[in-house]
């Protein structure tokens, strides 16, 4: 009678294995979880997710040890603060909100008062329609000799007008439309060109306030003024 060979299975090997893939699957499966888990974590809560993620918290625990009160009621304390928070956050943004809307209404509606109104405001260059005068004035930062000249469309000197020595400020002057030979010049726009020595001078221009707007958060409220074009409140000089 021969011998029998004795019958080596496999399965230990094939359990080891399976054990193993268990692990890393199950490895894997609370690794995907906690990224999951991350990554919900890490936008806006709301109420809603809080209380889906308490009851499958609750769902999950384990019997023999449950959660503990106290962290329980915890959990709810740090929850219910945060949501405070949050909604008087937004109750802030929102007040701002409807301030600072207030605001733009009433300074619109105060400087509608500037209607018909005329004003000084920035602006190198002079509408002369032909017969009117052009109003102006310079700022001079310094006390000294003031000069001003008017240039045509091609940058030609039509006009100097030499405003003696004048003091710090806003100083007037007023061009009445003829070059430096007394002739009346065609209307068109012109060029204003203000010196103090070799230091060149910012120049404004009087124009009728023609409409007020709102022109949004960066410009603010504006003046439509004759001459010029949309000024915003803020550029005006001075009330003539």
């Amino acid at each position: 009678m021969s011998r029998e060979e004795p019958f080596v299975t496999s399965i230990p090997s094939t359990n080891s294995t399976t054990n193993n893939t268990s692990s890393s699957s199950s490895s894997s499966s609370s690794s995907s979880s906690s990224s999951s888990t991350s990554s919900a974590l890490s936008s806006t809560m709301t109420q809603a997710d809080f209380l889906q993620l308490m009851t499958a918290q609750l769902q999950a625990q384990d019997p023999t040890n449950p959660v503990d009160n106290s962290q329980f009621v915890s959990q709810m304390a740090q929850f219910s603060t945060l949501s405070a928070t949050q909604q008087l956050d937004t109750d802030l943004n929102t007040f701002s909100g409807n301030v600072t809307a207030g605001m733009q209404t009433s300074q619109v509606l105060s400087s509608s008062n500037l209607l018909n109104r005329s004003v000084l405001v920035p602006s190198s260059t002079a509408s002369f329609d032909g017969t009117d005068a052009v109003s102006g004035a310079v700022n001079v930062p310094t006390a000294g000799s003031v000069s001003v000249q008017v240039l045509d469309g091609s940058g030609n000197v039509v006009r100097t007008m030499p405003m003696g020595n004048q003091a710090a400020g806003l100083q007037q002057f007023s061009w009445d439309g003829k070059d430096d030979n007394g002739n009346a010049v065609s209307s068109g726009t012109y060029t204003l060109a203000a010196t103090s020595g070799s230091t060149s001078l910012d120049t404004y221009v009087a124009g009728t306030v023609t409409g007020v707007g709102f022109g949004g958060s960066t410009v603010g409220t504006y003046l439509q003024v004759s001459g010029v074009g949309g000024v915003s409140l803020s550029q005006v000089a001075q009330i003539l």
